[in-house]
């Protein structure tokens, strides 16, 4: 895609020095809105939930929040389907409440960073509707990728590409006087058009809706599908390598990853850069490697990228410091944080997905049917410890609601409760992203959990939410819960998120032992069954064990500590 848009020179007035910038070391929670907390009864999270729980999140030790879609649109992709960039879904509140909800976390010293879908829109947004009424040619349908279609009458679809979800990317108009008309391109559900980035006006309309939340005191932004705004020019057929779900593992790839991208962000930087506060731009970029992420991380383009090379690099002691060691390397040429992310909406939660024994596509979910079933058991030992060896890193984290709480996916949904795009578009082949996306629970008593006041909730809970609930475990001194507020106290207290130049891997335990020392804290997970003698001269900071076996100074297989000076 060539772009006839070019950003102006690069101008940094208000950024901070460089490497201050509170990005660099935050611990970012993810709210998903729809689960995390129900306000007005109706069984579905909105933003007053979120108010509520502000002192919860503050308790818990985070920096900022990274709000998903709340937006107004149809909910056919669960608000990743935008009609209107620039207001609040009913469902989920008013702008008057979102006003509120920013100044409770701004309070709490929260910063707030919200969604923002460019790559597409809702077919309800008035610029879609605007463009089908004006017909061929016109501007209004130039602001989306709408083409003619190939054989003798058009009737088949301009190229071969495949929805992200399932089945074709290409959906045939019926034009007003009911005559079969043009196609219109869509990555994802046929309700989200892609919108056409090799259009000035797209360009002019996303600056402005950045400029409508910065306005307002956001402190950033995540940008949903970051790889997948600019399309190849002529839009080329194409043959994916294997899946043809939204992991770049082919650089001839048309629709993601196109070097375009970048002219974009050179262009957002400039925008978050003209207010005060060090404003963020995280990319969603699904990637080959750690390598190509730093890229999007260059100086005036994107602040960060998610590690997603990380969220899927394996539990063994090669694979967690192969990804570490490349990810610090490259994020480090680039002068950007390196991120770290072990669950989020899209992907199985990582208590779940690091006890399956079968591999597990990105987006697949997991169901009764799916290959490997998790052992819960080993699930809940080995996500405290990825967790405890994450936080210690340096660089932004990222936290998933409810992974605080332990949450595993819930596997047993039934087929008619499933809403997930992916599971209708795959005729249930895949399961989809539902299981990640369970409302989570609050308090141990009650229907829903205390997720709402009335019982109601969009998503069945498992009976299992009980024992995992906020009120059960805040006041257990082992549970999951009061081991994230542990370690997020003692990660601030020592500064490990900005520890880059103090970081070094510490050798002598095994091949199945990964330790690296950060400042005055060393890190320990063994991922092997053989117990390890910790050494000797240090004090236990934090274990990760859910009950310590006898003999303070071993560890565990799948467990993680974390040592400090000896006092």
């Amino acid at each position: 895609m060539t772009l006839n848009y070019a950003p102006p020179e690069a101008q940094f007035a208000n950024d901070t020095t460089p490497g201050s910038e509170w990005w660099r070391s935050a611990v970012i929670y993810q709210v998903y809105p729809r689960s995390f907390a129900d306000g007005s009864g109706d069984g579905i999270g909105d933003l007053a939930g979120v108010t509520e729980h502000i002192p919860d999140l503050a308790d818990l030790g985070i920096d900022a929040i990274w709000l998903s879609p709340f937006y107004p649109s149809p909910l056919n992709d669960a608000g990743y389907d935008v009609a209107d960039y620039c207001d609040v879904d009913p469902v989920f509140g008013t702008l008057a409440e979102f006003d509120r909800m920013l100044e409770a976390a701004h309070e709490r010293g929260i910063r707030i960073i919200v969604d923002i879908v460019p790559n597409h829109s809702s077919s309800e947004h008035a610029w879609f509707k605007a463009a089908l009424a004006a017909g061929p040619g016109s501007p209004e349908r130039a602001r989306y990728l709408f083409r003619e279609g190939k054989g003798e009458h058009g009737e088949l679809p301009p190229n071969n590409w495949q929805s992200l979800f399932g089945g074709p990317a290409w959906t045939r108009l019926t034009e007003a006087d009911g005559t079969p008309g043009q196609w219109y391109l869509h990555l994802f559900d046929s309700t989200q058009p892609d919108f056409d980035w090799s259009n000035p006006v797209v360009h002019q309309d996303f600056e402005d809706i950045l400029r409508f939340w910065l306005d307002r005191g956001v402190d950033g932004f995540r940008i949903d599908v970051a790889h997948g705004l600019a399309k190849e020019d002529g839009l080329p057929d194409y043959i994916p390598v294997e899946s043809n779900l939204p992991i770049v593992g082919d650089p001839r790839t048309p629709y993601l990853g196109q070097e375009a991208v970048h002219e974009i962000f050179r262009a957002w930087h400039l925008v978050a850069a003209e207010y005060d506060g060090d404003r963020v731009l995280c990319g969603e970029a699904w990637l080959p490697s750690v390598e190509e992420m730093a890229e999007w991380v260059r100086p005036g383009q994107l602040h960060q990228t998610f590690n997603f090379a990380y969220l899927r690099a394996p539990w063994d002691a090669d694979g967690q410091k192969e990804v570490v060691t490349r990810s610090l390397a490259a994020f480090a040429a680039s002068g950007a944080p390196s991120t770290w992310v072990l669950s989020n909406h899209d992907t199985v939660r990582h208590a779940t997905r690091l006890a399956l024994t079968e591999p597990n596509t990105h987006g697949a979910g997991v169901g009764p049917k799916t290959p490997g079933q998790p052992d819960p058991v080993v699930g809940e030992r080995r996500a405290r410890a990825a967790t405890a060896l994450m936080l210690g890193l340096p660089g932004s984290s990222y936290l998933y609601q409810g992974e605080e709480l332990g949450l595993p996916d819930v596997i047993d949904l039934a087929d008619e409760d499933r809403q997930d795009p992916i599971f209708i578009r795959s005729e249930g082949e895949l399961y989809g992203r539902d299981g990640c996306r369970v409302p989570i629970p609050w308090a141990a008593e009650g229907k829903s959990f205390g997720f709402s006041e009335t019982g109601e909730s969009w998503l069945p809970q498992p009976a299992l939410w009980g024992k995992l609930a906020r009120s059960e475990q805040v006041h257990d001194a082992a549970s999951t819960l009061n081991l994230y507020r542990s370690l997020l106290a003692l990660r601030r207290e020592h500064d490990l998120g900005m520890g880059d130049a103090r970081f070094e891997w510490v050798d002598g335990f095994g091949d199945e032992v990964l330790a690296y020392r950060n400042g005055d804290v060393t890190v320990i997970t063994n991922f092997g069954a053989e117990l390890v003698a910790l050494p000797a001269g240090f004090r236990v900071l934090a274990r990760s064990e859910v009950a310590h076996v006898d003999g303070a100074g071993l560890l565990t297989t799948d467990t993680t500590v974390w040592l400090g000076a000896e006092q």
